[in-house]
């Protein structure tokens, strides 16, 4: 590996854009399941073993992990809930006082031109791809599609994709009109495709969003840190170059925080997805590798020969929001209305969408305000908004 350029360090970020990495990273205080608490997690639990002195199998404390001197089972932190957020965490986003988008466009306004509205005959749903939720589309997708067609009077059809990149191409070329996008890839859709984010799910007990997991096997003794992962012999998995916890998250935080920059400290090995990230890590293709938690939890529950004590997570960060349901802005103005009616004033528990999403509502949300953070890793790592980025 190439010896880091210190030079280089993208210290162009504005103190406000410092902050935000800094929450993001777990560093800054949390009223909520803060991850970032350098202190010692409190609990009385001891080190399991002398080959791994920091490694703990229980006694969790979701406000004080203590990273700098622990790392976990993934199993305590799942029993605690960790994998997601609060509604405190989605209300403190959406209050924040942010003027304008910290990188690349707004959400494109609704044009006030009849000739440039679209009024198709059948909407057409996408989402990026899930590796490990199999499709019965009709059967998964039918409470929503039943409400969506409610509520605008439209016939309603899935469109299947297999990249994120797809999805977002599915919606700039208007081969679909409603899409459920991934966090890193909504502000490529934003500014390719003249797409606008509305709305993230709950799950039944109100937690939304998901956290990067800094995930290793349970027997890597020698890797108890992200420093660790800049070792030669530390084989890293990333998924995809613009998912959010997979790639552009750990780029921005291993770097400010740990002085472990991807591609220069040590080689980045695209994966394809979280679950073949987190299935490689289990069967020794890799060593290690940032996860999306709630991608994790997807894989581990889909895999019966997969459990979380398989695995140990040695740095974990604050919420991220979820994936947004988004529309494409030139739609008539009464089936944007019909649509934003669909998700937020419906009730899905029960169904089998709730089941396929784990969200049984949606509540609203702000691109500009609940993305900022999104936006700033993203300018932080250099990143521009076109398809050539968005990884065909």
């Amino acid at each position: 590996m190439a010896p880091k350029d210190a030079s280089r360090r993208r210290v162009f970020l504005k103190s406000s854009a410092a902050a935000v990495i800094a929450g993001l990273a777990g560093c800054a205080g949390s009223t909520n399941n803060s991850s970032g608490s350098s202190g010692s997690s409190g609990s009385d639990d001891t080190s399991e073993s002398a080959t791994d002195p920091l490694l703990k199998k229980s006694g969790f404390d979701p406000a004080s992990p203590g990273w700098d001197e622990n790392n976990y089972l993934s199993t305590p932190l799942i029993d605690e809930g960790y994998e997601r957020g609060s509604t405190t965490d989605l209300e403190n986003m959406g209050s924040r006082d942010v003027s304008e988008v910290p990188h690349g466009s707004a959400v494109p306004e609704t044009p006030d031109s009849e000739s440039e509205l679209l009024d198709p005959d059948t909407l057409v749903f996408t989402e990026s791809p899930s590796e490990d939720v199999q499709g019965r589309y009709e059967e998964d997708f039918k409470a929503v599609f039943d409400r969506v067609r409610e509520e605008t009077g439209k016939e309603v059809e899935f469109n299947k994709v297999n990249s994120y990149a797809a999805s977002v191409e599915a919606m700039r070329s208007e081969r679909a009109h409603i899409a459920n996008f991934s966090t890193g890839t909504t502000a490529f859709a934003v500014n390719l495709a003249d797409a606008v984010p509305f709305a993230v799910g709950l799950t039944p007990d109100s937690a939304f969003g998901y956290r990067l997991f800094a995930t290793t096997r349970a027997d890597e003794h020698d890797i108890q840190s992200v420093e660790d992962f800049a070792r030669d012999d530390v084989r890293m998995a990333h998924s995809e170059p613009a998912s959010n916890s997979g790639h552009q998250a750990p780029s921005a935080l291993f770097d400010q925080y740990y002085d472990v920059t991807p591609e220069e400290d040590y080689k980045v090995n695209f994966s394809g997805g979280h679950g073949n990230t987190t299935r490689g890590i289990a069967a020794g293709d890799y060593d290690a590798g940032p996860i999306c938690s709630t991608c994790f939890v997807d894989t581990v529950e889909a895999e019966s020969n997969l459990s979380y004590d398989d695995f140990k997570v040695v740095w974990a960060s604050n919420p991220f929001p979820n994936g947004p349901v988004a529309y494409r802005y030139n739609l008539k103005p009464e089936i944007i209305e019909g649509i934003e009616r669909a998700w937020l004033e419906s009730d899905f528990g029960g169904t089998a969408y709730a089941e396929r999403t784990g969200y049984d509502r949606f509540e609203p949300i702000s691109y500009r305000r609940h993305f900022y953070d999104i936006m700033v890793i993203q300018r932080y790592n250099g990143v521009e908004y076109t398809q050539s980025a968005l990884g065909e």
